[in-house]
């Protein structure tokens, strides 16, 4: 982009006398599009108005009014988190020398760049165009992913690895990611590892373990991220990672000193303090629990985005420490401090229902839980974690059918991925096989219609309604084998008749490689399979033997 007059800047700097100067030297480059924001809080609300391509960040956010808790940091945090800015948004953070080399040491949320105080208006500038020329470069790759084309912008960074050989290397890494998008972590794991063989590079090494972890390949993602620790020992993602690592290899305590350990090195982390003290918890660790759960209620209470399931999480804890004066405060405090939602009421009704079942009044649990139940059906975006902990919560105290009905909600809620055999699983670990077996006759119910369902809609001629619906019962019940073949069959119908589409015939081979697993010699497997290769083959599809 050579017309830098057509860039749209948002200035978040508290100093009036500097947004004010930040504006002089953006207009010295015929950028006249400039907003303001004096805090975290005012940028989010512009952010949520427009969009901008470029955001001037000062790192020291401690006047601005309001939300003085906050840094730059932790804005970046929250646009990147709540996906309130495009990948290619240009980010750049403002910040004293002393301050870069605390931040840049922990390599945390990296900015597009960094600028230290003092500068100068070409320094600046310099900087700026810097960005722009490369964003420039990927802008066909960008403009796929936003169409939601992820293939096309995979072959778009082909292409521009060919042409522009001093971007092949970040080329690479948004093929690699936007490969990993797909699910296809398998020939992303192998450009991370071609990346790996001309020099060693700190990202390749976390995207060769994410892919790696992905494909459950939990003790070769492990040695990677040590290796990659061992040689930056600040990489602050590599223990995230390393951390769930552990978790799924049941080294539960192994996982928490990880999180020790990063949180003592990057201590304003409002997502590793989260995942710290869920750890701690379900080690029985109390006291680390409180400690990180306290810092997360205290950091977000500066944010625009406070999650009212923190002080849940608080609260669960100080119940199981036995402190019930301070579990009141945690929810007076989120009574006082939380705007009215459907959300804050079902989480005030769960941490009330816990301190209530603590102090052995078991009526009032019942009503609060009950309460919260209710809640949970108006809100929205609330967790499955925190929900399937109501559910336990509801079968402490004898709410069966309250437990029952709202597992019921979360099978049919396509966002929760919680399968069938999860939902029978939490029952059976709470020694209920009666209502196991209830909520398993209920499923198995809903998916025998499903399949009938999509029958009819395949006898009429509709292959992709069929097709639809299947998939929406496999979300129930992603390992049932009269569901496997039925959804695969439809499948294979609908990419027979309407023509190949290379996402449909991935996800049907997915599914026949789920089968294989499950039982190799189902007797519909073969023809199955032989059908899929005889598709591949009407439309010269290259079959790999």
């Amino acid at each position: 982009m050579s017309d830098y007059a057509a860039l749209s800047v948002l200035l978040v700097d508290p100093n009036q006398s500097m947004r004010a100067n930040l504006r002089n030297m953006l207009s010295q480059a015929g950028i006249t599009s400039i907003d303001d924001a004096v805090s975290a809080g005012t940028a989010i609300r512009q952010i949520n108005k427009k969009s901008y391509d470029v955001i001037l960040c000062e790192y020291d956010l401690g006047s601005g009014a309001g939300d003085s808790g906050q840094d730059g940091q932790q804005l970046l945090e929250d646009l990147r988190h709540h996906k309130l800015i495009v990948p290619w948004t240009i980010f750049i953070m403002l910040t004293s020398e002393g301050v870069y080399s605390k931040v840049i040491g922990a390599a945390e949320l990296t900015p597009t760049d960094y600028v230290l105080k003092p500068f100068t208006v070409d320094a600046l500038l310099q900087r700026v165009r810097k960005a722009v020329d490369r964003r420039e470069v990927f802008m066909r790759a960008y403009q796929m992913i936003e169409l939601g084309n992820l293939r096309k912008a995979i072959a778009e960074c082909v292409t521009g690895e060919e042409k522009n050989p001093r971007y092949a290397a970040d080329f690479a890494r948004l093929r690699a990611e936007l490969l990993s998008q797909l699910g296809d972590l398998a020939e992303a794991e192998r450009v991370y590892q071609l990346l790996l063989m001309t020099k060693p590079i700190a990202w390749a090494h976390l995207g060769l373990a994410r892919c790696q972890f992905g494909q459950q390949k939990y003790v070769e993602a492990q040695s990677t991220l040590q290796e990659l620790l061992n040689h930056n020992t600040q990489y602050m993602a590599a223990y995230d990672l390393l951390a769930r690592t552990h978790q799924a290899l049941g080294q539960q305590e192994a996982a928490k000193k990880i999180l020790e350990d990063a949180v003592a090195i990057s201590p304003n982390m409002v997502h590793r303090l989260r995942h710290l003290g869920d750890v701690a918890f379900e080690t029985g660790d109390v006291g680390v629990a409180e400690k990180a759960f306290k810092q997360v209620v205290a950091k977000a209470k500066y944010s625009e985005f406070r999650n009212p399931e923190d002080h849940v999480r608080l609260v669960k804890t100080l119940v199981k420490k036995g402190d019930a004066n301070q579990a009141s405060g945690v929810i007076r405090d989120m009574e006082r401090s939380l705007r009215a939602s459907a959300n804050v009421d079902a989480c005030r009704a769960i941490a009330s229902g816990l301190l209530q079942e603590m102090m052995g009044n078991l009526s009032g649990a019942a009503n609060e839980l009950t309460n919260a139940v209710n809640a949970v059906g108006a809100s929205r975006g609330l967790s499955t974690d925190l929900k399937i902990g109501l559910v336990h919560s509801c079968l402490n105290i004898k709410l069966d059918q309250q437990a029952s009905d709202l597992m019921l909600n979360l099978m049919n809620d396509t966002e929760s991925g919680v399968s069938m055999d999860d939902a029978v699983q939490v029952f059976e670990k709470a020694g209920r096989h009666d209502l196991a077996e209830g909520m398993g006759e209920q499923i198995k119910h809903q998916v025998d219609e499903l399949i009938a369902h999509a029958a009819e809609q395949r006898g009429q001629g509709d292959l992709r309604a069929a097709v639809d619906t299947l998939s929406a019962a496999l979300r129930k019940a992603p390992g049932n084998m009269s569901l496997l073949p039925a959804a695969a069959s439809a499948m294979l119908k609908q990419l027979d008749d309407l023509g190949w589409e290379a996402p449909l015939a991935e996800q049907c081979q997915f599914l026949l490689e789920r089968m294989r697993r499950l039982d190799p010699d189902h007797p519909t497997l073969e023809t199955l399979m032989a059908q899929y290769q005889h598709t591949q083959r009407k439309y010269g599809i290259s079959v790999v033997a």
